[in-house]
């Protein structure tokens, strides 16, 4: 591989070797850089080039006295190689690493392979991943994952694999331009029919809160759902108005803006997290509890909590122009939202908080599912349901309770493009879900069981519970 009319006709082609004894006690690290040419290695060099990390069981299991380590670096832009078919993740510096020791193959290595792709710090909705190229993939062959461990960082990014053939790092943006632009219409549409049912669905709750006679529960969960539409319309609208006047505001209003939107992401969490509130003390504390001004005092937490998290993030300037960029540092989109520099008040404040009432309203699901059950199994539920109809309420339950927003934590990584897709179609229909479910719900009125989950019978008077 060191001949010189070798290394004239594959201009990428970079190797380093490396005789190494069979009675080696201990690893051996090489450093490699994609721009250095060919060399001979006798000692373990270091720096600030990418490393690799042999560990000595490799050598171990080698039958002959000396062996040759050869690591090949090939730039793959000039030679035309290890190209996927439909490839959209770039590979890091155009740079692939073949490792080769003696002539054998090895693989299923306890300590693994270490090595260390030196990189600046990497644009923001760009995932590192380690692969090796696998011929057998498909028709021309590809890059997979399996055995390797990657351990990305600001300067660099670890990958640990169990065998020695080509490896590289890929690069996988979670958008590109045209994606963005197709999940921005989709959004955009979407939010534009929620708008729509998110007042059709508010006037549907009180034309039937003053239309009919019901108990002061129930007139309680209506006036809950008359808030939480009322939370998506202005999430809605925020997003909207983001769409519409981003990238061509003042700096001024795009905080504004920015705190908008977020207010009324806040919002819809936290309406949702009552929802689940009221569903625990429906089916879990079945004793009557009066709170004087009920519904009043949830409205000051549903609208109030919200402005001190916003308020808070203002005064430390989290709000701004957020910009989206691919690979190459291009902006492929403008958001008002919190800024690149302040990420960790988006943790906090979004994935946090959020994630905490995910998790209790989905056991108040859980629990009201399995009551729900119990009562169908014990004919404490009166009348026949058709099956449509409970997988409808119990979908229509689902989203009430902001079920579809956990897909947000699964839009990361090399698989999140449909999730991506199906968050954004599920989220923008979520006041559509929320406007059916309601209908069936509640009308039309009959003396038929087709207002509720289920019963909690006590003393012998049938309570509609889950309205």
């Amino acid at each position: 591989l060191l001949q010189s009319g070798l290394h004239s006709r594959l201009a990428g082609l970079k190797t380093l070797l490396l005789n190494v004894s069979r009675a080696v006690t201990r690893d051996v690290l090489i450093a490699f850089s994609p721009k250095a040419g060919p060399s001979r290695l006798n000692t373990t060099e270091k720096g600030k080039a990418s490393k690799i990390h042999l560990p000595k069981e490799i050598f171990q299991s080698l039958s002959s006295q000396t062996v040759s380590v050869v690591v090949t670096v090939l730039n793959i832009q000039q030679l035309g190689m290890f190209k996927e078919v439909n490839q959209r993740a770039q590979v890091l510096d155009n740079t692939v690493v073949g490792i080769t020791v003696g002539e054998s193959s090895i693989s299923g290595l306890q300590d693994p392979v270490q090595l260390t792709f030196a990189h600046r710090q990497l644009p923001l909705g760009v995932t590192p991943q380690c692969v090796f190229w696998d011929p057998s993939k498909g028709q021309a062959g590809g890059w997979r994952s399996s055995g390797c461990v990657t351990q990305p960082g600001d300067k660099g990014t670890v990958c640990s694999c169990n065998h020695l053939t080509f490896f590289t790092l890929l690069l996988n943006p979670a958008l590109d331009g045209s994606t963005a632009k197709a999940l921005m219409d989709v959004a955009t549409a979407g939010c534009g029919v929620a708008m729509a049912f998110s007042i059709f669905t508010i006037a549907f709750c009180i034309f039937i809160r003053c239309r009919f006679r019901f108990e002061e529960t129930v007139r309680i969960n209506l006036g809950l759902h008359i808030n939480l539409m009322g939370s998506l319309l202005l999430l809605n609208l925020a997003f909207l108005l983001n769409g519409g006047l981003s990238g061509r505001t003042n700096p001024r209003t795009c905080r504004v803006l920015g705190g908008l939107t977020h207010y009324s992401l806040l919002c819809c969490f936290t309406w949702m997290a009552l929802e689940g509130c009221q569903l625990y003390l429906l089916f879990v504390k079945v004793l009557g509890i009066y709170i004087h001004h009920y519904l009043a005092k949830l409205c000051l937490i549903g609208w109030g909590f919200p402005i001190l998290m916003v308020g808070v993030a203002g005064v430390i300037g989290s709000y701004g122009e957020y910009s989206i960029q691919n690979m190459d540092h291009q902006v492929i989109a403008h958001l008002c939202w919190i800024t690149s520099k302040h990420l960790l008040v988006h943790y906090i404040t979004n994935c946090g908080y959020f994630g905490l009432i995910f998790l209790f309203n989905m056991a108040v699901f859980g629990v009201v599912t399995q009551k729900s059950c119990s009562l169908q199994g014990t004919g404490a539920v009166q009348g026949h349901r058709k099956p449509w109809k409970v997988v409808l309420v119990a979908a229509g339950l689902f989203c009430l309770l902001g079920a579809t927003w956990a897909l947000a934590f699964l839009t990361y990584g090399t698989s999140s493009l449909p999730v991506l897709y199906l968050f954004t179609i599920l989220n923008s229909l979520q006041g559509i879900f929320i406007f059916i479910w309601l209908v069936v719900l509640y009308y039309p009125k009959t003396k038929e069981t087709t207002g509720s989950l289920s019963y909690i019978i006590r003393h012998d008077k049938t309570t509609t519970a889950s309205q």
